[in-house]
């Protein structure tokens, strides 16, 4: 079986420490006694958030190599029942080690609960601010950013801009001049690290629109 490992930590501080991501490794490792792994990706991400680069690229390895998603817990991939079901439906296989053997309505079940624990943590984290605000706590705000901090996000727009114009459609011309279908062109943008405009993999129709720009 060719397996391609998902990792995710929810810090840079967790990324750059190994805290918490060496488990996740370990536990990888384990179960590919079963299989082969082609191909590793990790992301320092939230699991509220949809919109992950290194998971699309993981997908996208998925579909190239005809292989296997696999992560340690179902909550590294997402605590948003929305998000899995989307997941099972493009047809991506994928294996939590802590629960191989879980089918469809399992993996449901668990990804309701890893949502309705998220919910509340937030919840708790909200009426923790309110608090604070309340007692006079001053609390963060863009406003309060440094002008290095402002100049600092403006130039990773203009960076990020500049690699969608550079790289995204002289590619897709090319790949389409070469008799490419779209979804081919979505995974090669993809899997190349090079995404759209709101830092998501492509998709077919999303090629579509670049290429009638």
């Amino acid at each position: 079986m060719k397996l391609v490992a998902y990792y995710r930590v929810s810090t840079k501080r967790q990324g750059t420490s190994g805290l918490g991501l060496e488990a996740q490794q370990a536990a990888v490792e384990a179960f590919a006694i079963t299989g082969k792994i082609v191909a590793n990706f990790t992301e320092v991400e939230t699991g509220k958030r949809c919109d992950r680069p290194e998971l699309a690229r993981a997908m996208a390895a998925c579909r190239r190599h005809g292989a296997t998603l696999v992560i340690a817990k179902l909550d590294r991939l997402a605590r948003n029942v929305h998000f899995v079901s989307g997941l099972m439906e493009a047809r991506i296989p994928f294996v939590c080690c802590d629960n191989p053997n879980a089918t469809p309505l399992t993996i449901h079940i668990l990804a309701a609960v890893a949502e309705d624990e998220a919910k509340r943590i937030s919840e708790r984290t909200k009426a923790a601010l309110a608090a604070a605000k309340a007692r006079g706590t001053a609390l963060g705000s863009a406003a309060n950013l440094t002008k290095a901090a402002r100049r600092k996000g403006t130039a990773a727009n203009v960076e990020a801009a500049h690699l969608y114009a550079s790289r995204a459609l002289p590619l897709a011309c090319k790949l389409r001049a070469a008799g490419e279908s779209l979804a081919v062109i979505a995974d090669r943008l993809t899997d190349g690290g090079i995404l759209t405009r709101t830092g998501k993999a492509w998709s077919a129709t999303a090629v579509m629109r670049l290429l009638a720009c």
